[in-house]
């Protein structure tokens, strides 16, 4: 039997029960420590592969290197993820996640224009359909959802896209597990010392001052009983680290074509388990909007004369190219 179905099923499953699980959290955890503990264990899972993977490049880090993983976990943990996170409290779950996989559309831009990479016209028809996609799911006469959720979720996609297309520049000198595993890794760090600062007194009490509760005296273990402890261990061990290892092992083992059909089936399996475990609505709006967004992400599979510059790959986490042993 292959594997890489395998994989890519399991990836799929991991990632579209993703905001599902985070909801099912939001409850029993504050929300910076949850994105702190959940990366932080993450992290720990992909560090066998990532150590193994920069072995087999015979990787010696520089100190541009650390500097790097610090850019990339700053954008990514502290920033995108924390807005996605903020979602998740103020959106369906099915909604945020919609529309936070569109943010291949914007990983195309950013690659057009940070990295020169040309756009095929299949990918610009795959654009002008998702971005329909996500006007007909935010239309303010049918939208059901809260401004502030949607707002946050295209925040966090557009910030995911820049970590993205950041990581594309060195993806190859890392590696995707690698690469993926250190940004979470030194985005923690970078949490840890901000969560120390919210404890602040001046700190704490200028974040609630802004309405930044929040973000003001965030715990790190305490807090966490017993009866949340297994939605811990799924949004961390399960989602976070092994959905990110079951995607890469898909890359390896069927390619990233292929692997990408985990980001493309994920705008329409987690409505539906938000359907069955929420019990979210799946509004007509929403249905028509995912269907124009779906559409637009197989078109980028349908071979298209080249005009202009080259389309950047679409996927969640940063599009690894393929390792140079």
């Amino acid at each position: 039997m292959k594997k890489g179905p395998v994989y890519i099923v399991f990836a799929t499953f991991l990632f579209s029960t993703m905001e599902i699980a985070l909801k099912l959290s939001a409850g029993s955890f504050n929300a910076i420590q949850l994105t702190f503990l959940r990366f932080l264990i993450g992290s720990l899972i992909l560090m066998p592969p990532a150590v193994k993977q920069l072995r087999r490049k015979n990787f010696c880090p520089r100190l541009g290197d650390l500097a790097f993983f610090a850019l990339t976990g700053l954008i990514c943990v502290n920033v995108s993820m924390i807005l996605y996170q903020m979602a998740v409290l103020y959106s369906p779950a099915s909604t945020v996640a919609v529309l936070f996989s569109c943010n291949s559309v914007f990983l195309v831009l950013f690659a057009f224009f940070m990295l020169g990479e040309k756009i095929r016209f299949n990918t610009a028809v795959s654009i002008v359909l998702s971005l329909f996609g996500m006007a007909v799911m935010i239309n303010p006469f049918l939208f059901a959802g809260s401004a502030a959720g949607t707002v946050l979720s295209l925040a966090a996609a557009v910030t995911f896209a820049l970590y993205n297309a950041v990581g594309r520049t060195r993806s190859g000198r890392y590696g995707g597990v690698a690469m993926t595993c250190f940004s979470f890794l030194f985005g923690c760090a970078e949490m840890l010392i901000l969560i120390f600062l919210s404890h602040l007194r001046p700190v704490a009490a200028l974040l609630r001052g802004a309405g930044l509760a929040q973000f003001a005296d965030v715990p790190i273990f305490s807090g966490i009983s017993l009866g949340a402890l297994p939605a811990l261990v799924y949004v961390g061990v399960f989602v976070t680290g092994c959905g990110f290892a079951f995607y890469f092992l898909a890359i390896e083992t069927a390619g990233a074509a292929k692997a990408a059909l985990v980001f493309f089936c994920k705008p329409v399996l987690a409505p539906l388990l938000s359907l069955v475990i929420l019990g979210e609505a799946i509004t007509p709006s929403m249905a028509v909007g995912i269907a124009l967004i779906v559409i637009g992400s197989f078109i980028t599979f349908l071979p298209e004369p080249s005009f202009g510059r080259q389309a950047a790959a679409t996927g969640l986490p940063p599009a690894p190219k393929e390792d140079e042993d």
